[in-house]
């Protein structure tokens, strides 16, 4: 975020990033850390001298939700479990505001941030620390309503439960609202990792409740696909309408959102601009259905793919399905929200005709790596080519562990990283599953398409399967894939 549009930002709250005088004492430094228009912004300060967190509520509610939010930490300090300490609280009549103060913990990241940074033996360690949180939680018989990552705050030593407002206080806790609430915790660890250690984390889970036993392993599996499940239809809707994340805005002839950390970007906001960078020097595809672009807008080399119309009868049947620019901006999120890589979605633009779709704009990050039929070309590492291929597998599992398939897995939607990581793109055909029979027959069909990739290079083909046969459990999608002949 620029420090113009930071100053916007803080602009549109009645804040200044110079000082602001709440209580008796002033505010000064903030900077925003998320918002929502006109309801919520939270941000950091010094207050007093010293680093705090800033709640600044706002419309009608702000008292009711403020009050909501102090009563949920007062609730976690009743039963000892770790929180911020609220500094301060109290009308800021000059906003027409409710501020709630907290003290800000030094040397701590929230969970989110924390998992990127560790390898996969700390991983489980840090799953562990959380689940037993999360139990404690529930001996107190408390629940958080609003389970992410990011309302857990990590410290070498210590985990700060944060967010009172998603904490509720239950008279009596069934076990079977303990164990949604545990699912839907889980459902934010990497479905490999979880794979691999349900178990260890189910067991700590019990032993920190003091049950005989730890749940069942299938049923909480069952749980976590559903808890994951309706937390990506969630995001998946959400990047949609004006969010911390995405800018959007509504016409009668335009749709557009914009990821909000390029909302300073100089972005092509209209179709003529969009237009303007398809030049025959920056195509990279000119088709009937798709023309793409590579273009440097700004300081920023970015993909331009225009989904085209054909013909009338083409757009008739368009004007009223979701957009593939729209598909492949939703399943652009829901990759990043599992952890997969993917060209970091900049921009979706809608050209509509009193409400009926026509032309959509889908615009992205441009990465700058080989796809994967040029990286193993190219590649003479055997090491490097040994853990491209691995990777790639566990991409396929991860992936078929989670019911979503591709759609079209032909080496060039596949880019392969400096680090041997492969990045997926084209995601317009992308589909998560709800039915175990479809999802298995579709990932069949991404594997029988992805290895007729290396068709003519027997080495290469046989080194996938091999690997193949040692990361899948479960052969039956190797054999429907026919990738044994």
């Amino acid at each position: 975020m620029t420090v113009n549009h930071h100053a916007d930002l803080l602009a549109s709250f009645g804040l200044s990033s110079s000082t602001l005088l709440v209580g008796e004492h002033a505010l000064a430094d903030m900077q925003i850390v998320r918002s929502i228009p006109s309801r919520r912004c939270v941000f950091r300060a010094i207050w007093q001298g010293e680093p705090v967190f800033v709640k600044m509520f706002y419309g009608n509610r702000a008292n009711d939700y403020a009050l909501r939010d102090m009563a949920g930490i007062r609730a976690l300090q009743e039963a000892n479990i770790i929180t911020p300490m609220i500094r301060y609280h109290g009308e800021v009549k000059k906003l027409d505001a409710y501020a709630v103060i907290y003290e800000a913990i030094i040397d701590a990241d929230n969970a989110e941030a924390k998992w990127e940074q560790l390898n996969d033996t700390d991983q489980v360690r840090l799953a562990i620390r959380l689940v037993e949180t999360l139990a404690a939680h529930h001996n107190a018989k408390l629940i958080q309503t609003d389970m992410y990552l990011k309302n857990f705050l990590v410290t070498d030593h210590v985990i700060y439960t944060i967010d009172g407002d998603g904490i509720k206080r239950f008279d009596r806790l069934s076990k079977h609202q303990a164990l949604h609430n545990l699912s839907c915790l889980l459902s934010k660890f990497d479905v490999l990792m979880l794979n691999q250690h349900l178990s260890t984390l189910l067991k700590a889970y019990s032993d920190a409740r003091l049950w005989d036993a730890p749940p069942n392993t299938t049923a909480i599996n069952k749980q976590i696909a559903h808890a994951r499940r309706k937390a990506l239809a969630a995001y998946a809707k959400k990047v949609f309408r004006q969010c911390s994340d995405v800018n959007v805005s509504k016409g009668d002839q335009l749709f557009t959102a914009v990821r909000s950390q390029y909302l300073s970007q100089s972005l092509p906001l209209t179709v003529k601009q969009l237009d303007d960078y398809l030049t025959k020097d920056n195509l990279i595809k000119d088709g009937n259905t798709c023309t793409v672009a590579l273009a440097t807008v700004g300081k920023r080399q970015l993909v331009i793919k225009r989904y085209n119309i054909k013909s009338f009868w083409h757009g008739l049947s368009r004007a009223f399905r979701q957009t593939r620019a729209s598909i492949s901006w939703a399943n652009a999120h829901r990759l990043e929200l599992l952890g997969i890589q993917t060209a970091s979605p900049v921009e979706l633009i809608e050209e509509r005709w009193f409400g009926l779709k026509r032309r959509a704009y889908f615009l992205t990050e441009y990465v700058d790596a080989p796809d994967a039929s040029v990286f193993f070309k190219q590649i003479s590492d055997k090491t490097m080519r040994a853990q491209a291929v691995r990777a790639l597998v566990q991409l396929f599992y991860r992936l078929y562990l989670l019911q979503i398939s591709h759609g079209d897995m032909k080496a060039s939607n596949i880019k392969i990283l400096s680090d041997a990581e492969p990045l997926l793109i084209d995601l317009d055909s992308m589909k998560q599953h709800k039915s175990n029979k479809c999802a298995a027959k579709m990932h069949a069909k991404d594997i029988k398409r992805f290895m007729q990739n290396w068709k003519d290079e027997p080495s290469l083909y046989n080194a996938f399967v091999k690997v193949f046969k040692v990361v899948y459990a479960d052969h039956a999608p190797l054999l429907a894939a026919e990738i044994f002949k």
